[in-house]
Formats: C-alpha cells, sequence, structure tokens
C-alpha cells in the first residue's frame, strides 16, 4: 500500500471493530538493525575489548589479570600479567582534555599504593614489601634510584595513594590537585577563579534548601495533577488568574529585592561580603529583567487567547476522568524513562568497548599503544549512533502508542463497566502483537531527521567563531528549519499513532487520514495547540514560579554566605523536569481525546444507529455550538431577508 493512498477509497471508520498486523516490513528491518546491534556488542566483546575495558590494559598492549600474546613491534608486549590485575598511571595529571585520553604511560601492578610515596627508595621499598612494581617493565626495583631514564621510565613523585577500591581495576589516586584543573577545564566562566568558587560555595551551603524546593516541585505537580481532574471547568481561569497573578507580583517583589539588596551594599561590608553581595545584585537585575519580559509577552498572548477556550475546557472535563478511568496513565512517564535509562547504559557500554577495540597500533609521537579499527569497522560507531536515536525514539514512539491505545478505548467503548481490566497493559499487549512495524516507521521518520540537524549543529558548535556571518546564519537557518519540520512530524506521528488505534490502518493509510481529518478541523486543531497547550505550559510556569518565588524567599536568609545564581538556576530547571514529565501525558491524552472527538463528529450524528461515543461534556459543547450555529444562521436570514425588503421598498 502506497504513502499517498489517492487512489484508495473512503473507509469506513469501525473503531475497535477489527484489529490486524500493520507494517510488517518495518518490524521485519528493526529487528534486522537491532541484530545488527547486537553483532557489534558481540564484536567488541570477542575481541577482547570487553575484558580490556573491564581488566584494563598498560601502554604496550597487555591486558592486565591475563596472560598475553607478543605483538610484533612492541618490544614490551606478551607479558604474562596474571598476578598484576590493576593498572597504574606514572602520571594520572597528564591528560588530554581536547581528545578526552590519558596521556600517561600505564603499567600493570599487582597492587595500588595504599600510601605516598616520596622518594625512589619509598618506590623501591614498595615494590619489595609488596612484590608491586610501579616503574617501566625494564627497570629493575634495585635500579629505580639510580636509572638514568627513571623520571620517564618511574611515576610523578610523589605518588599518591589510591582509592581503597579500583575503579574497573584502575589505580584512582585520591585527593591530588589535577583533578581540580581537570574540572576547571569544564567550566565556561571566564572571569577568574574566585566566581567560580563561591558559586559552588553557594550551591554546597544551599543543598538542602535545593532539596527541599525539588520535593516541593514534585508535591505541587501532584496536586495540579489533581485540580485538573476535579475542577477542570474553572481550571483554565483560576490557573489564567494566578500565572497573572503571580507573575506581576513576581515581578514586582524581584524589583524590589534587587533595590533593597542595592541599598545593603555599603563599605562597612568585607571584602568576601561586598563580592557576595555585588554577585546576588547583578543576578537579581538580570532575573527582574527577564520576569518583566516574559510578563509583558504572558499578558499578551493571553489577551489574544481568552475566546478560544470553550472546547479546550471540554477536553479537559474528559480528560480528567480519563484519569480517573485510567490511573496509570501518571506512571508511563516513569516507565519509558527507566526503560531509556536501561538503553542508554547498554548503548554506552558498548560504546566504550569499541573505544578499546580493533587491532594495536603504536603512537609514532608517544611510543604508546593504542586499539583502533580499521577499514569497514570504523563505521561501526555510526551504524552504533543511528541506533542510539532511532531505538530512543522508539521507546518514545511506544510510550505515545500505548497511551492513545488506551484512551481509544476509553472513549469508544460506551459502556465503560466493560473496559478492560487495566487497559494501560491492554494496549501494551495490543502494540506488541499489531503496531510494532507502526511505531517502528514512525519513529524511523524522526530520526531521517534529527540526524541531520544533529550534524549540523555539531558542525555549526565547531565551526563558532571561524566561519562567516552570512555561513553561521545559514547553519542557524537550517537547523531552525529542521527543528521545526521534527516538530511537525512529531504531532502528525501522534494523531497516525492514534489513527492506528482506532481502525488497525498502517503508518502512511493512519498519517494521511489523521491529517485530513485535522485540516477539516483546522481552527478547533489551531484551538486546541494554542490554548490547550498554552494552558498547560502555564500550567509548568505556574509551579516552576512557585518554586523558584520559595527558593528567592528561602535563599534571601543566607545572602551573605552564598551566591543564589546557579542553585536558583538548577531549581528551576528541575521543577520544570518534574512539571512537564506530569503535564505532557496529559498534553497527549487531549490530543488523542481531540483526534476521536473529530472523528466522531465526522461520522456520527447522534441520530438513532449512529450515535455518539463522546462524553456528555463534550456533547454539551456540541450542542451549544449547534444552537449558537443555527441562531447565527437565523439571525443573517433575518438580516438578509429585512435588508430584501428594504431594497424593494427603496426602488
Amino acid at each position: 500500500m502506497g504513502c499517498c493512498g489517492s487512489t484508495q477509497k473512503p473507509r469506513e471508520w469501525k473503531p475497535l471493530e477489527q484489529r490486524k498486523c500493520t507494517d510488517i516490513p518495518w518490524l521485519l528491518l528493526f529487528i534486522l538493525f537491532n541484530v545488527g546491534m547486537l553483532c557489534i556488542c558481540g564484536f567488541a566483546i570477542a575481541t577482547g575489548a570487553a575484558s580490556r575495558l573491564i581488566s584494563g590494559y598498560d601502554s604496550y598492549g597487555n591486558t592486565c589479570g591475563q596472560k598475553n600474546a607478543k605483538i610484533p613491534g612492541i618490544e614490551l608486549s606478551g607479558h604474562d600479567h596474571t598476578s598484576r590485575k590493576y593498572v597504574f598511571f606514572l602520571d594520572p595529571c597528564n591528560i588530554d582534555i581536547l581528545r578526552r585520553k590519558m596521556k600517561s604511560v600505564a603499567l600493570c601492578v599487582s597492587k595500588c599504593p595504599d600510601a605516598e610515596l616520596k622518594t625512589y627508595e619509598d618506590l623501591t621499598k614498595f615494590s619489595t614489601a609488596n612484590g608491586s612494581d610501579l616503574c617501566s617493565y625494564d627497570v629493575q626495583p634495585n635500579m629505580y634510584s639510580s636509572h638514568p631514564n627513571r623520571v620517564t621510565k618511574c611515576p610523578t613523585l610523589p605518588v599518591h595513594p589510591s582509592a581503597s577500591l579500583p575503579v574497573f581495576h584502575r589505580c584512582i589516586p585520591v585527593d591530588i590537585s589535577c583533578y581540580a584543573k581537570f574540572a576547571e577545564a569544564f567550566i565556561t566562566f571566564v572571569s577568574d577563579n574566585s566566581v567560580v568558587h563561591r558559586v559552588i560555595a553557594g550551591v554546597m551551603t544551599s543543598k538542602d534548601i535545593i532539596m527541599g524546593l525539588c520535593l516541593l516541585a514534585l508535591v505541587l505537580s501532584l496536586i495540579l495533577m489533581v485540580v485538573i481532574r476535579y475542577i477542570s471547568v474553572v481550571l483554565v481561569w483560576i490557573l489564567t488568574a494566578v500565572v497573572v497573578v503571580g507573575s506581576i507580583g513576581g515581578t514586582g517583589i524581584l524589583w524590589w529585592l534587587y533595590v533593597d539588596h542595592s541599598k545593603s551594599v555599603n563599605a562597612s561590608l568585607t571584602a568576601l561580603e561586598l563580592e557576595v553581595a555585588k554577585d546576588n545584585q547583578k543576578a537579581l537585575l538580570i532575573y527582574a529583567i527577564a520576569a518583566t519580559v516574559f510578563t509583558v509577552i504572558l499578558l499578551l498572548l493571553m489577551f489574544f487567547m481568552r475566546k478560544r477556550v470553550a472546547l479546550t475546557i471540554a477536553l479537559f472535563h474528559v480528560a480528567g476522568k480519563v484519569f480517573t478511568h485510567l490511573p496509570l496513565l501518571a506512571l508511563q512517564p516513569f516507565w519509558t524513562f527507566l526503560t531509556l535509562m536501561l538503553f542508554w547504559v547498554y548503548w554506552i557500554t558498548v560504546l566504550l568497548f569499541l573505544g578499546s577495540a580493533g587491532s594495536p597500533v603504536q603512537n609514532n609521537q608517544t611510543g604508546l599503544v593504542e586499539f583502533k579499527m580499521d577499514g569497514p569497522l570504523q563505521y561501526m560507531v555510526w551504524y552504533h549512533a543511528v541506533g542510539l536515536i532511532w531505538i530512543s525514539e522508539f521507546i518514545l514512539a511506544c510510550q505515545q502508542m500505548t497511551v492513545a491505545g488506551a484512551v481509544v478505548t476509553y472513549y469508544f467503548t460506551r459502556d465503560k463497566s466493560q473496559m478492560p481490566f487495566t487497559p494501560i497493559v491492554s494496549s501494551v499487549l495490543r502494540l506488541m502483537r499489531y503496531f510494532l512495524g507502526t511505531v517502528v516507521k514512525g519513529a524511523f521518520i524522526i530520526t531521517l531527521v534529527e540526524i541531520p540537524r544533529l550534524i549540523l549543529t555539531y558542525i555549526h558548535s565547531q565551526l563558532k567563531g571561524k566561519e562567516n556571518a552570512c555561513a553561521r546564519c545559514m547553519l542557524k537557518a537550517c537547523i531552525c528549519c529542521l527543528w521545526c519540520l521534527e516538530k511537525c512530524l512529531t504531532y502528525l506521528n501522534m494523531n497516525a499513532y492514534t489513527a492506528t488505534a482506532i481502525n488497525s490502518t498502517n503508518f502512511c493509510t493512519s498519517a494521511r487520514d489523521a491529517l485530513f481529518i485535522l485540516a477539516e478541523n483546522a481552527l478547533r486543531v489551531a484551538a486546541i495547540n494554542s490554548v490547550g497547550d498554552f494552558v498547560l505550559f502555564l500550567g509548568k510556569v505556574l509551579i516552576v514560579s512557585c518554586t523558584a518565588f520559595a527558593g528567592v524567599l528561602a535563599l534571601n536568609y543566607q545572602r551573605e554566605y552564598s551566591v543564589w545564581v546557579l542553585p536558583l538556576i538548577i531549581v528551576c530547571v528541575f521543577s520544570f523536569l518534574v512539571a512537564h514529565c506530569f503535564l505532557s501525558i496529559f498534553e497527549i491524552v487531549v490530543d488523542v481525546l481531540f483526534l476521536c472527538f473529530a472523528i466522531d463528529t465526522k461520522y456520527n450524528d447522534g441520530s438513532p444507529g449512529r450515535e455518539y461515543y463522546m462524553d456528555k461534556a463534550l456533547m454539551e459543547f456540541v450542542e451549544n455550538t449547534r444552537r449558537a450555529t443555527e441562531q447565527y444562521s437565523k439571525t443573517e436570514g433575518e438580516r438578509q431577508e429585512m435588508k430584501a425588503m428594504t431594497g424593494s421598498t427603496v426602488a
């Protein structure tokens, strides 16, 4: 069946009356792709990459903890390291930050240092006492002090003690200064280190407040879900009023705090207190300006959307009932997140395997051995990267199809007592039995758009500061266009999954049907997407605002000790993610309900044999709309009649 389907005759919608497998070739293709992913993992394990990653290997291609074969051209290879199970770095501070590699020489040793070794004599004593040689294999312990190349063949002094439990059999020194330098390379602050220290001190000082505010965001999200269920009729207006008052009040408080902090900055403060006060003053000024701009935009949007709320309120009311009958919907984000985490852990593990896979190659500059894949094998990393995007999108699409299937079952079941005992589980089973191919195809389409967008984003970041203004604008325009296309396809995919759950059609047919239905209801779609999504966005803003406001009040009591910038940003980001996690499911439910409602009103008219499936709240909306339309038509007819009579009298 083609994607266009232009020659196909119109079909009759029969919700939940037939089930059949859809897009089977795409499911077979996805299975073959995953077999390839497993083959990559098997290749890495079979070639010894897994053992090298877990057990570690030295700079001469020898794997620690086992007997090794001789590598041609490598003098110190082929050692029996059965008793040497740990990797020891001669200079752990020698890190190539740009390439994310350890440039130090690595050796296999029997025991990691458990005390600080300050001299070469201490190295000899440690070797004699523990049988663990910390210098190169070709240097005897009695030659540590007198060897002419001891600076390069022995560890940099002093040798700091390692952790009691080696990480992946690596001797990781504790309390070493180079770690601080390594961490500072990832800090994006361009000012002096004192700012970094004050910000970090602010986070550490406020850690209890941060944890409490994150818990508050979780509680507020749960409360908002309950509010949506029981007072959906007035929710839009209450939420709107609260957000307006909160935005205006919050903006005013931020400006008041900025003025208050400006007055508190005086010469009587110590140097440290003065720096902290100035940092807080700058942060409050930025927050106040941003809040002012945001409030103005928010008020303008709410003014233009104030009349498009009737259908949104009705859908919200029905969505609340859906969560009453399907309470497990609220847990769906947790299962999806857990599945994604498990897959990402597997993906990162295999990626690390690939990093140590391949054939041993000696670096001409350092003389150290590196494992690299040559020829077609080097493209396995790219294959693995595509798998990350496609399978991640597949998992997210499975969540959408599961939610759509459960909501469709609820909507098109006239007698709610005849619903399955666990509609969510039933939806998952139907997905696994019939619709996996459709989900695979939808995820692949998103992947086709996401891959070039990520590539262009990477190129833009690598060429930052090197390309001209025209190239920079073109790259940004392409990235924005691909991002918009991705969002549009995601929305269309969601509706295609709903159409598939209703009528068991393949992806292309479902996408075409959903697109036609949405086009016929373009004004309603605009209202739902603008008002509905905007109201849910207001809910997220409300949770973030309340959490941030509580954070400002709590952090205000320790203004002399910490900087607010990072703690408040952490709290706001976490609260938004928590709110998004809960309300995104509600958003999916509203979109599914709307498509079901549009199909219901198109193919049914309430007459005997063609009764509506919809809930009473939606029925009232339809009747009110019909009465308003009839009244408008009657009034318009009378007006035209009066106009005709007036014209005839004048004539």
